[in-house]
């Protein structure tokens, strides 16, 4: 089968940084599904992962953590899908990724494709999609049915991947929510997804929060710069509020006035559940298959943004320098592969 792959940590201006190599097709064990690949998404972990290093790879590595595919094969333990079944899944990164033909992904963190939409939009969902809903419903531990009261939610990156399936995820549960954004552009992006204001994290945030009198915010999720908006974050999350980030942290983070505030911080890594096979691993397959019931209510849109064709290892790479841009506005995904490739 055809893949993408490398051997060495290169700049993504080199053309060996990524290229199509031919593997051998993986065959499914225990409750493994043999997935066709039919569009892939990018994501900045496909970035961070392939940023240079000195290491080299005895074998080619496969990256990518988004897909949306066919099931072509079943291990003997599979209980939750058939061959022939439409699925979508961000995969498990201590494994071979998706930028192949075919790839090899547990069940239990594996959902129905959303039948309303194509291949490519689906591909755009899975890991942001687990991320946001993560941060969201588990790790600051609102309701996604909604409250009484109408929280407040400060969502940093807003029209980055994460965030813009986590302002509709916000909506969904009926929160106040407020989302970042410094362009004209991406102000329009996160007002068309759902968000009730748009601020601009370029610039001071307290004095743009207080003009639509939030003083302070019951929940912020920091969806990119842990280091460079956590002083912001602390100030501006209420007493006994939470904070949840999704980026490592590069130096140490100020605890003083969180505990002034009795305040929480919570992590979330959507690759923690398959990485140490935790007892509620399956609760990825259910929170996609709930992603899939309100895409096709309504409730809920892709993010995809660009697609490119067809999957190769040019395209892919030009999808890599986008990300590493900072500046990409949605999803960017690549989908199907040339008729030559997949004989």
């Amino acid at each position: 089968m055809k893949a993408i792959a490398l051997t060495r940590y290169l700049p993504i201006d080199d053309p060996e940084s990524l290229v199509d190599v031919d593997l051998e097709k993986p065959v499914p064990k225990g409750r493994d599904l043999l997935v066709d690949i039919q569009a892939i998404a990018v994501n900045p972990v496909d970035a961070k992962v392939r940023a240079p290093k000195e290491r080299v790879e005895a074998a080619p590595r496969v990256l990518g953590w988004d897909a949306a595919g066919i099931v072509l094969e079943i291990g003997p333990e599979v209980t939750l899908f058939q061959p022939g079944d439409a699925v979508f899944y961000a995969g498990d990164i201590t494994r071979p990724g998706c930028n192949s033909q075919m790839q090899l992904v547990d069940e239990r963190i594996v959902g129905r494709k959303p039948s309303s939409l194509d291949f490519a939009q689906a591909a755009a969902l899975p890991l942001t999609a687990i991320t946001a809903y993560e941060a969201l419903f588990e790790r600051l531990g609102l309701a996604p049915d909604g409250e009484k009261r109408r929280p407040s939610l400060l969502i940093v990156g807003g029209a980055g991947g994460v965030g813009s399936i986590a302002i509709q995820l916000a909506k969904i549960a009926k929160l106040n929510v407020v989302a970042t954004a410094s362009r004209p552009e991406s102000v329009r992006w996160v007002t068309e997804l759902g968000a009730d204001h748009a601020v601009n994290h370029r610039e001071p945030l307290r004095p743009q929060l207080e003009a639509i009198g939030l003083r302070h915010l019951d929940y912020i999720a920091l969806f990119n710069d842990t280091d460079g908006h956590w002083d912001a974050a602390t100030d501006l999350i209420r007493p006994q509020g939470t904070i949840v980030t999704i980026v490592e942290n590069k130096g140490p983070l100020r605890q003083d006035v969180m505990k002034a505030k009795s305040a929480k911080h919570a992590w979330e890594f959507m690759f923690t559940r398959s990485m140490f096979h935790t007892h509620d691993m399956d609760q990825q397959h259910r929170l996609l298959n709930q992603i899939a019931e309100w895409v096709d209510q309504g409730l809920l849109r892709s993010t995809v943004n660009r697609v490119i064709s067809p999957i190769s290892a040019d395209n892919l790479r030009a999808a890599h320098r986008l990300i590493e841009t900072g500046r990409s506005i949605g999803k960017t995904v690549l989908e199907g592969w040339e008729t030559a490739l997949r004989q």
